[in-house]
């Protein structure tokens, strides 16, 4: 099922600036009445005609997941990326109607954890944000890490040490201050549970030094949606339907099946959920994998790819959908 199928109409009441690159927006339902229920860590995915392609960017819901009047996103704007973040930045006002997704939660809290230590970088704060909300209502205890480039960049950081006193700790890249992993993971009580949100640097180094420590594998959580990467233009035969499409430069292999006609699947659109993972029937070239999906063995093999995010150079590839 695509987490597309679900959608609901809303309108933007609110556009903030947070900082140089950030900026705030604030989701009600068109109409009036209560968006549905979600838990922290969910995201929702926004809908953008830009142009003659519509792109569908998934935003972590930031928002306390009790205020069922409104959803809030942050989103950091990317002037190397395809245009997505550049066109919310640019495009999007308040009073103007939108689409996004229901909710869909591939982060969700273990609430068998007796405590959550929370890890972020940049804007990786914005799931914990809503997670946070949702512990404080429950009675769960927790303890924020979270690194910034500096000062000025450090979204929400002086709201959120405000709010959360002795549970957040700020990072400053630019002071060379930065977080002390192993003491910081070696000194939890027994049944904590760590998630990380951030660069894939960042995440890669808390999933290492927690397996180097002896972590079990499910006390580690961890999300980053990765943006669809640009490359060459490309044919795709679709077996099934028998469609021949082209992906542009500047378009994601999922984002031409849909603009084809053809159903598929998705979740985050991020390269992480799996949901859209599709079998390749034939091909001659080679694959880009960019998923986190797909294990190296996979990505060998040439039977499957994640067309969210992945690409192909080659003459044929024949996919099944």
């Amino acid at each position: 099922m695509s987490a597309g199928t679900a959608k609901l109409n809303v309108t933007v009441a609110e556009v903030k600036p947070i900082n140089d690159l950030v900026t705030r927006f604030k989701f009600v339902r068109t109409g009036g009445g209560d968006l549905p229920t979600f838990s922290g860590g969910a995201h929702t995915v926004v809908e953008m005609q830009d142009g003659d392609i519509t792109r569908l960017n998934a935003y972590s819901l930031m928002s306390n997941p009790a205020d069922r009047g409104a959803y809030t996103i942050s989103v950091r704007r990317d002037d190397e990326g395809r245009g997505g973040s550049k066109f919310m930045h640019s495009q999007v006002k308040e009073g103007m109607e939108m689409v996004i997704s229901n909710p869909v939660n591939l982060f969700s809290l273990d609430l068998r954890a007796k405590k959550h230590l929370m890890l972020a970088g940049g804007i990786g704060i914005t799931p914990f944000m809503a997670q946070m909300h949702q512990l404080t209502m429950m009675g769960g205890q927790f303890e924020l890490h979270y690194s910034v480039r500096n000062a000025s960049l450090g979204t929400y950081a002086e709201e959120l040490k405000a709010k959360y006193p002795g549970k957040v700790h700020i990072y400053h890249d630019d002071q060379d201050e930065a977080i002390d992993l192993n003491t910081l993971i070696a000194t939890q009580p027994l049944g904590t549970h760590v998630y990380v949100c951030g660069p894939k640097g960042m995440i890669n180094w808390v999933h290492g030094t927690a397996e180097d420590m002896g972590w079990p594998r499910e006390a580690v959580h961890s999300e980053e949606f990765l943006a669809p990467a640009s490359g060459k233009p490309f044919e795709v035969k679709l077996a099934v339907s028998g469609k021949v499409i082209q992906v542009g430069e500047h378009q994601s292999l999922l984002e031409a099946i849909e603009a084809a006609g053809v159903d598929a699947p998705y979740l985050c659109r991020g390269g992480a959920c799996g949901q859209c993972e599709t079998n390749v029937v034939g091909y001659d070239g080679k694959f880009l994998h960019y998923d986190h999906w797909l294990d190296d063995e996979q990505k060998a093999g040439g039977k499957h790819i994640m067309p969210c995010v992945s690409r192909f150079e080659g003459k044929t590839l024949v996919l099944d959908r």
